[in-house]
């Protein structure tokens, strides 16, 4: 594990405070002294956006403060892709994220390290659609395209990504938090092979292309529960806020914005249960409900309402063999004692 900067308090600091001048000076200083770009991009800039993330779940940052933080982020990683410099590697790299992936800077610190080690790198930006992403791959013929996703809310999208670079006829790295902490996900999904971080990217991109083609492992959405649960996404929200609103006593209180964020957050609930049906991996959903349980104990919200929701999709959706088992491990998640 790549070990964080001595500096990140400091950069912390500077973000908490929303001091953009002095965050960017400090990251100037740093490299003008004989820090490595990559060394900031990695050790620095990456953990305190991590923690930055932490620090919003926690309920300790306000999205706008989050949102700022993130963009003092981005300036920074702007400057340390500054130095000129030309590519002496001769595969070119296009990196995109996923159709409805909005998340840019993982991808952005990953450009700018494949830049640094001497890959003319294409950034693609946020939320690349398929269709636009095909066009561009045929036009430019690159030696590979690297998909990332945040969340794993974007893995069917991750999917139509693949597909896109298949039809162009260019293999696929896959990489983001949105994959998973190991390659069964992105190989699932038809891509050639996943990175954890820039670095593995790297390493992985040293031995392109990977020696076997990557399979088809989404056989099982032949059963169609997949696509009857996003038909039925309204339905069981609107379900679940009824079982909410006559089994759960605190609901009685919310004011209209609680009632509001409420149902976000089943639609939240629901997006992570049809991605596991997706990917046909229980352990998505259950992590999930572990993280939302730990979420709403941080914000004063009692966590039993999740085990009320999971009870209720139990009960409407008990005839769908493979959502039943996602549920059912999702539910055995939430700890008793909540």
């Amino acid at each position: 594990m790549t070990r964080t900067h001595p500096e990140f308090p400091a950069l912390m600091g500077c973000l908490l405070a929303g001091d953009e001048a002095g965050a960017i000076g400090l990251a100037r200083d740093l490299m003008a002294t004989g820090t490595l770009p990559e060394e900031v991009l990695l050790r620095l800039i990456a953990p305190v956006q991590a923690s930055i993330g932490e620090l919003w779940a926690l309920n300790r940052l306000s999205v706008a403060d989050e949102h700022v933080a993130s963009h003092i982020c981005e300036r920074i990683t702007t400057v340390c892709g500054e130095r000129d410099r030309s590519p002496w590697r001769p595969e070119r790299l296009v990196i995109a994220c996923a159709d409805g992936e909005w998340h840019t800077l993982p991808s952005r610190l990953l450009a700018e390290c494949l830049r640094l080690r001497g890959y003319p790198v294409s950034f693609l930006g946020a939320s690349v659609p398929a269709a636009h992403l095909t066009a561009y791959l045929q036009q430019h013929e690159p030696a590979a395209v690297l998909i990332s996703i945040s969340l794993p809310v974007r893995l069917p999208s991750a999917r139509r990504a693949v597909l896109a670079a298949r039809q162009a006829g260019v293999p696929v790295l896959a990489g983001g938090r949105g994959f998973g902490d190991t390659d069964r996900w992105a190989l699932r999904l038809g891509a050639d092979a996943w990175a954890a971080d820039a670095v593995e990217a790297a390493g992985v991109l040293e031995k392109w292309p990977p020696a076997e083609e990557s399979g088809d492992g989404l056989d099982h959405l032949a059963d169609d529960e997949y696509s009857r649960l996003l038909a039925d996404t309204a339905e069981l929200v609107a379900g679940c806020l009824t079982a909410l609103e006559q089994r759960f006593p605190p609901m009685r209180g919310y004011t209209a914005s609680q009632r509001q964020a409420t149902v976000d957050d089943l639609h939240h609930l629901t997006s992570f249960l049809a991605s596991a049906v997706y990917i046909d991996d229980e352990t998505l959903f259950a992590r999930f409900l572990r993280w939302t349980t730990d979420i709403l104990a941080v914000r004063h919200v009692p966590p039993a309402g999740v085990g009320l929701v999971v009870d209720h999709l139990q009960e409407t959706l008990g005839g769908r063999a493979r959502t039943a088992r996602i549920l059912a491990a999702g539910r055995a998640a939430i700890p008793a004692h909540r």
